[in-house]
């Protein structure tokens, strides 16, 4: 409870500012954050989609929105989405490969190779 707590302020705050303004993006992406952050897993979907509605070519809102399916126990969304960031310029492998967020998709073969996908773009060498 107490982490739910810990968000409550900023989020109420975050609210405000998006009921005056809701295409302001970057409310949008913290507000989020700080939904799942706080276990409003459901919440911090529906930012990420609003996010990607606002801005359909940002690859790190699209893998945001990844992770929020993967947390939501959809994986198959997830991965799709996940292959959209990764066309759009997503390029961290490494953060993919440990996110705590996609976690859910680690044991599945089409998210290896998404990973390794990502590797061979950015090292091609290896």
């Amino acid at each position: 409870m107490a982490r739910k707590d810990d968000h409550a302020f900023d989020i109420s705050f975050y609210e405000s500012i998006l009921r005056r303004d809701p295409s302001y993006t970057e409310v949008v992406e913290i507000l989020g954050g700080l939904y799942t952050k706080a276990g409003r897993i459901a919440d911090g979907l529906k930012m990420d989609r609003k996010l990607v509605r606002l801005q359909p070519e940002n690859a790190t809102a699209r893998y945001n929105l990844a992770c929020s399916l993967a947390l939501s126990k959809r994986p198959a969304e997830a991965l799709a989405i996940l292959a959209e960031s990764i066309a759009l310029g997503y390029d961290d492998a490494e953060w993919m490969a440990k996110d705590p967020d996609l976690t859910p998709l680690r044991k599945r073969p089409e998210f290896k190779l998404l990973v390794d996908l990502v590797r061979q773009a950015t090292n091609p060498k290896s």
